[in-house]
């Protein structure tokens, strides 16, 4: 019979095109790779050996017999081990490395060692093959084993995949089908055309199937940069963590800072250009295959054996370049960076953990409390723990709308009463203590809890106007503090007023205050904002006026009901001549636009009495009070107000 090697030849050449590719994909050193390039390795072999006896068969009258025998030999003994390679590969995809994973290869490994002890007996027993210089190659009685070992792991595969079929995604479940499906496909068509030789094609074909969906480089790999991307750190990371409890690495990553200026000024293909630039400098300095794309204009590098000196000489280089200008094309840019830093040693080995320090160490070299380059050591991390525990406090404090409500009234001068407040959010009692606004603000905007939190809120703040109108205590309107990130919400407007309405109060007795940040961010949205809620008869307050974030002719376009005068403001007026005039000026304006302007932080007689000598309508502060609690305010409010009913009342 002559055999067709034509298939089995351009099945080699992809195979080899394949592997190539693959080898410069993942880094990782996991079972699952491993298994990859030795299923390549095996198949490779197994085709090449098939070819080669092939060849060497037809040209038995030159080739020595030994030679063919060897070759052959090989070949008998890979064919099978790409079903195991295969199965083996299957394997390492559907159970997590541990004694199971362990276990089942153990087992997996028996057949193929039985079968290979078999052909290494075969020179002496003939039961697989036979090659003489006079009859040529001659199958042996037991041949069928070859197909049967092959075909077992096939069905194993198979086997595993279904065990697990529901905690397996569906297209690697289809992936995972693909070689015993094509070897099935190969018998029948072996049968029809017995000369045209196929057993490496359908196991090409399928490594082809997993390269492009589950061990393409482009997975793994950032497009822009072609460096590894985030998700491959991360698994690198895991990977580490779960081999080995003791195994030391710095985790080290580069951020640019103000990168969208690059963009904006050179445009968003020169500003690729530059991150791919960046990123080869990186690499220069970094270990080989070590050099992340972190995310958008950030980088990682990962240290996992290098020398403490080589990661300060890697943080030096990366100082020392940015401290010359990068030249891009006809641009020339001075971008900045901060570097933050971590130590497995100094991190809980968790992943999640180690993501958190690295970002939290990168905020804070942005902030610029620890310069631009941020270790983040145990102290810093001691920081991050207390930010996830006040995280936690904020969710289950949001979850059973627990806050404590506070109120801290304001005098109006001209009436001599107190009927209009400032509500405050309080946290007294936690797991941890006392927390401050000071500090659960700014993490509460951080991670966006704030703008359920202002909801709830606003309806305490509804349901205690609706408490004091139901006892008969007057009540103009209480402030309610919005931050700037509640503006980014594209329902704000439906929200409030769908609160305000169902707690049926007069919507003139909010009144929504932020601060001149907020206005300096998203002009046009708060105007928007402030021109709708006025159609409802609710007014908006700016607060902390004069800490120099906005425009004075944007603060005078829009309609405030109030405009708050910071505390340091009025400090700095107090038996100030000159900042006691410039004030003056100022209220006078926003008087002359109808706006009540108020005095915060007063807390002596003195700022009182030059609070009203600037012309101001209502004052808030220590001196005539401190923030209350509901119940206090309640009978703070009802005995100012009896005490004013007397005052009226009282014969001239």
């Amino acid at each position: 019979m002559e055999w067709n090697i034509a298939p089995e030849a351009i099945s080699l050449v992809i195979l080899v095109i394949i592997w190539v590719y693959s080898r410069s994909g993942s880094f990782l050193p996991t079972l699952k790779n491993r298994i990859f390039q030795w299923c390549l390795l095996v198949t490779f072999g197994a085709m090449l050996t098939n070819i080669l006896s092939t060849i060497m068969i037809y040209h038995s009258d030159t080739v020595p017999i030994w030679l063919i025998w060897t070759v052959t030999t090989v070949y008998f003994i890979m064919t099978p081990l790409m079903g195991m390679a295969y199965f083996f590969y299957a394997v390492s995809i559907l159970y997590p490395e541990g004694r199971g994973l362990n276990r089942i290869l153990g087992l997996g490994i028996i057949p193929g060692a039985v079968y290979s002890a078999i052909v290494f007996m075969n020179p002496l027993t003939k039961n697989i093959f036979n090659i003489t210089a006079a009859g040529g190659y001659v199958r042996g009685r037991y041949i069928v084993a070859t197909y049967i070992i092959f075909y077992a792991y096939c069905v194993a595969s198979i086997i595993i995949t279904v065990v697990n079929y529901k905690k397996t995604d569906r297209k690697i479940r289809r992936i995972l089908a693909a070689f015993p499906v094509l070897a099935f496909l190969v018998i029948i068509v072996q049968q029809m055309y017995p000369n045209i030789i196929l057993s490496g094609s359908a196991a090409t074909c399928a490594l082809l199937i997993i390269y492009l969906h589950i061990q393409n480089k482009q997975i793994s790999l950032d497009y822009l940069t072609n460096l590894p991307n985030r998700r491959e750190l991360l698994d690198m990371l895991e990977l580490i963590l779960k081999r080995s409890a003791g195994e030391p690495f710095t985790l080290m990553v580069v951020s640019l800072r103000e990168f969208r200026l690059i963009n904006n000024t050179c445009g968003q293909q020169r500003g690729d250009k530059f991150l791919q630039e960046f990123g080869r400098f990186l690499c220069r300095f970094g270990p080989v295959g070590r050099v992340y794309r972190f995310s958008g204009d950030e980088f990682a590098i990962l240290f996992t054996h290098e020398s403490d000196e080589m990661i300060i000489r890697c943080v030096q280089a990366v100082e020392e370049r940015m401290t010359k200008p990068w030249q891009l094309d006809d641009y020339r840019l001075d971008p900045e960076v901060v570097i933050g830093i971590i130590r497995r040693s100094d991190v809980d080995s968790t992943l999640e953990n180690i993501i958190n320090a690295i970002e939290y160490a990168v905020s804070q070299a942005k902030s610029g409390k620890y310069g631009t380059v941020c270790h983040c050591d145990k102290a810093m991390l001691g920081k991050l723990r207390r930010r996830g525990e006040i995280v936690r406090i904020l969710k289950d404090k949001l979850a059973d709308q627990s806050f404590e409500m506070y109120y801290q009234p304001i005098y109006s001068v001209k009436e001599g009463n107190f009927q209009f407040a400032e509500s405050l959010m309080r946290i007294n009692e936690s797991p941890i203590g006392p927390i401050y606004p000071s500090e659960f603000i700014p993490i509460a905007e951080e991670t966006g809890l704030i703008i359920d939190i202002t909801y709830v809120i606003l309806d305490k703040v509804c349901k205690f106007i609706n408490r004091l109108l139901e006892k008969k205590i007057p009540v103009g309107s209480i402030h309610v503090n919005f931050s700037g990130v509640q503006f980014s919400q594209p329902d704000l407007q439906e929200k409030v007023l769908g609160i305000i309405r169902q707690n049926k109060i007069p919507a003139s007795a909010i009144k929504i205050e932020f601060t001149e940040s907020t206005l300096a961010d998203s002009p046009q949205t708060v105007t928007e904002f402030a021109a709708e809620m006025g159609k409802y008869g609710i007014k908006m307050g700016l607060d902390d006026f004069g800490t120099g974030y906005s425009n004075f002719a944007t603060v005078i376009s829009i309609p405030f009901g109030t405009i708050k005068i910071d505390k340091s403001i009025m400090w700095a007026s107090t038996g100030n001549i000159t900042s006691a005039a410039a004030i003056k000026h100022i209220v006078n304006t926003f008087k002359a636009l109808n706006m009540k302007v108020v005095a915060e932080g007063v807390e002596t007689e003195e700022q009182v009495m030059s609070a009203i000598d600037a012309g101001i309508d209502q004052i808030q502060g220590y001196y005539y009070s401190r923030p209350l609690s509901e119940e206090d305010m309640e009978r703070f409010l009802a005995e100012n107000n009896r005490r004013a009913t007397q005052v009226n009342h009282h014969p001239a």
